[in-house]
């Protein structure tokens, strides 16, 4: 009986109008079509429900258990830090003291990049690795200034500081971390990692190529010490103005250039060392590693030689002042509307190199390492990460690629790692200062230009980038181009839309196939895997297998056209005249759909003919589309094309329909239908994956067979084919107890010699109306063998919609079933 709610819902779909038997299945009380009922005593039945609306928001809302994974998923390191011991330990603190080593130069002269004083880079950096650790699931990566983003970030408060005036440059710096910080966190609480995804990886390396050769070129006049013109403008003009001054090159070029090869000299070596000493290889890597920091110790002491009885005077430009009290820009930030607007422009920039370079750089090296990181939660800590800084300082912050490597090499066990490097940074702020005044500036630029040559993608990768999809190498250049020729910004925006593009172009002009069929025979090396058979006089070479099937010839279906690169002398035959199998390249959704089906109805109409041409008693009945012979001549009766009789439509690479795919469709379903008649066009559905999808082609009545328009005309009866499985599976003990009887019947054939065969064998089709499945099944050996054994078979799909299949194979036979139904 009803329940209450269901007659509630009956009443208002019937006061509204709704007809909730809108498409009538098999087995609706509304219609009885005669066709055959699945009803074999030893088979279970199976009808599969459709997934509901309520079902649906069941599966999304969260419950109590996955709150509590929610909020314990935002720690990760409380998973491991109840388990942390000496060994992890040890390799932490080595790690932790090798990165502290390099983020201190590194950090200072990054903070050159973002137009602010070198001790906010420090500030950064220790806030980075200090509160990153909390929330990682990465534990090579750390955060802290990085080229590129400091670059965006000088940028922005070039801008910023002609808007707002009276407004210090870390103030903005601070606000823009804190606005962006909270953009990024909030992606991470809303778990929305997987909009990463979005960014390619041919952006990403265009993204960076193009801001490392912005970012080297603008630090040659710092290293030269040429000066006279802004080295923020385009690439391609700082490199003009730098040749036009050249000869303007003082002292500084000597420091720059000895500290650039010196860092290019130690690497090199190292490297060649590591090659020849194996042994010595982890001793090279510290060498290799430290590398920046000896040559900033080395150019310091020169310094210091050269300029402590010219401090107001220098003989070559020197970092300066350096606060030594610590953490003196310490403060709540100060943020203003004004402060918001100026750079708001800009914000997405921000966010985007924050996004990318953090997950990229994370996700590369997880791999590496044999590990998973979880985006969302990699946003949270970086957006974290940068809501907290600026309370101490800090300006926007993310994963180093260099620093990240160098991590990884020297033995990181765990995230806590940030912690000993955090303290190497405090010790440089309260302890370095007075050292840090000597620094020469066109050795830090040596230091940038070295760190962000590595960001250059080489040609090889390039190369290869060419070699897998041809139409991405325009995409990187013109994101390069874009870089060189206007800004980083502006080649990040560039990329992504171009990305984007090619992917909307891919998704709209998807090209469906029409497959045929092919019969294969399995062959290990020149053994055919069944039985002997003569052919044009030669004898093929057998071989059986113990884990063998017991026919090895099967059907397999390939695009007619050959156009997935199988071997076009093999001959792919049609399924059987007026038959065609459809198979989607992507998705099926209201993008591509009209491209599928035009392309599907263009190849039927060219490959089928009109089942009745005196469909149109006279010329002014036809279209204007399709008006037929000229006057006085007849229809071709040389045309032997066959009729249309059915359809078979792959679904495996479809997941998700919607309501304007499944109307074109119906649209063509009836526009053949027209085409067909007095007959109408089985569409038969394979490898539907999803239960909505299901749903979708069900209310648009796909699923069942359509009912024949003329049913006085005596036609034959639909015939439905199901596929049954057994229930137990492979494991069960009926299947262990047939594989014993075939194991003893086989043996006992060898023995006396006979060539019986244990094949299972499929009933015939028959197309005698009185014929049912109960019949087709009971006459096979699988059922008889059933029969014989306590064998319990059931259907695999929902007896409710049987033209949807497990599988082309399935949809052809069941196909085949019922042609005799067409007209010829």
């Amino acid at each position: 009986m009803a329940s209450v709610r269901t007659k509630i819902g009956h009443g208002l779909a019937k006061v509204l109008g709704i007809d909730l038997h809108y498409r009538n299945e098999t087995g609706s009380d509304r219609i009885t079509r005669g066709e055959s009922v699945f009803s074999v005593s030893s088979a279970e039945t199976y009808v599969e429900d459709e997934p509901t609306a309520a079902e649906w928001i069941a599966e999304i809302t969260p419950g109590r258990k996955e709150i509590v994974n929610y909020f314990r998923r935002l720690f990760p390191f409380l998973q491991w830090i109840t388990r942390y011991n000496s060994t992890w330990f040890l390799g932490d603190v080595v790690a932790g003291i090798t990165v502290g080593a390099v983020v201190v130069p590194q950090s200072m002269a990054y903070a050159k990049l973002a137009n602010l004083s070198v001790e906010f880079g420090l500030y950064s950096s220790f806030m980075g690795v200090l509160l990153y650790w909390f929330f990682a699931t990465s534990k090579d990566i750390t955060i802290g200034p990085v080229a590129v983003l400091s670059t965006v970030t000088g940028n922005v408060v070039t801008k910023a500081l002609t808007k707002v005036h009276g407004v210090p440059a870390d103030i903005i710096a601070s606000s823009l971390a804190i606005i962006a910080g909270s953009i990024v966190c909030f992606l991470g609480l809303a778990r929305l990692g997987w909009l990463v995804e979005f960014i390619s990886l041919t952006a990403i390396c265009a993204f960076m190529t193009g801001s490392a050769l912005n970012i080297a070129v603008g630090q040659v006049p710092t290293m030269m010490g040429i000066t006279g013109f802004s080295t923020r403008d385009a690439t391609y003009k700082v490199v003009i103005n730098t040749l036009k001054h050249l000869g303007r090159s003082n002292l500084n070029a000597a420091v720059g250039l000895t500290a650039l090869t010196m860092l290019y000299l130690i690497r090199y070596v190292c490297n060649l060392m590591a090659k020849k000493h194996p042994n010595q290889r982890k001793t090279y890597f510290f060498i290799s590693t430290l590398r920046t920091a000896f040559v900033i110790l080395l150019y310091i002491l020169i310094s210091w030689l050269a300029n402590r009885h010219h401090r107001k005077n220098p003989k070559f430009s020197i970092l300066g002042h350096v606060p030594r009290a610590g953490f003196q820009d310490a403060r709540v930030p100060h943020i203003t509307t004004g402060i918001i607007k100026s750079f708001a422009s800009d914000l997405p920039s921000v966010v985007i190199v924050l996004l990318i370079e953090h997950i990229s750089i994370s996700k590369s090296f997880g791999r590496v390492n044999n590990y998973t990181i979880d985006p969302s939660q990699e946003l949270v800590a970086i957006g974290v990460t940068n809501l907290l800084g600026p309370f101490l300082g800090a300006y926007p912050a993310t994963g180093s690629f260099s620093r990240t490597a160098i991590k990884s090499k020297a033995g990181v066990r765990t995230p806590f790692a940030g912690v000993i490097t955090a303290i190497v940074v405090l010790l440089a702020i309260y302890a370095l200062p007075a050292m840090f005044y000597y620094i020469p500036n066109a050795a830090l630029a040596g230091v940038i230009i070295h760190a962000v040559g590595d960001l250059i993608t080489p040609p090889n990768t390039v190369y290869q980038f060419w070699r897998i999809s041809p139409l991405e190498v325009p995409i990187f250049f013109a994101g390069v181009l874009v870089t060189v020729f206007s800004s980083i910004e502006n080649g990040i925006y560039t990329t992504i839309c171009v990305s984007a593009a090619l992917f909307l172009f891919r998704a709209f002009k998807a090209r469906g196939r029409f497959m045929g069929k092919v019969q294969v025979h399995s062959v290990i090396g020149d053994h055919l895997l069944d039985k002997d058979e003569n052919k044009e006089g030669g004898t093929f070479r057998t071989q059986s297998l113990p884990e063998s099937p017991q026919n090895s010839v099967r059907n397999i279906f390939l695009p007619i056209d050959h156009n997935d690169g199988s071997n076009p002398q093999i001959k792919v035959e049609t399924p059987y005249p007026g038959i065609f199998i459809y198979r989607f390249s992507e998705g099926f959704n209201y993008p591509n759909c009209n491209h599928y089906l035009d392309n599907l109805v263009s190849y039927i109409f060219a490959n089928t003919r009109r089942t009745n041409p005196a469909t149109y008693g006279k010329l002014g009945d036809r279209p204007w589309n399709n008006p037929g012979p000229r006057r006085g001549k007849e229809a071709d009766p040389t045309d032997h094309r066959p009729t249309l009789k059915a359809i078979i439509l792959d679904f495996s690479s479809v997941n998700n329909v919607d309501v304007t795919s499944i109307q074109n469709l119906i649209d063509v379903r009836n526009q053949l239908d027209r085409y067909a008649e007095p007959d109408t066009v089985d569409w038969h559905f394979a490898c539907i994956n999803n239960r909505w999808t299901k749903r979708a082609l069900a209310a648009a009545g796909f699923g069942y067979c359509t009912p024949d328009t003329d049913l006085s005309s005596g036609v034959q009866r639909w015939k439905p084919i199901f596929s049954v499985a057994e229930l137990g599976g492979s494991t069960s003990a009926a299947a262990a107890a047939e594989e014993r009887d075939n194991r003893r019947a086989q043996r006992a054939s060898r023995k006396l010699g006979e060539n019986g065969s244990h094949d299972i064998e499929e009933g015939n089709v028959d197309t005698d109306e009185n014929d049912s499945l109960d019949k087709q099944l009971s006459t096979t050996k699988a059922y008889s063998q059933a029969q014989q054994k306590p064998i319990k078979i059931a259907v695999v799909q929902g007896l409710n919609r049987p033209l949807f299949h497990i599988d082309i194979t399935a949809a052809l036979e069941s196909a085949l079933a019922n042609v005799q139904r067409k007209s010829h």
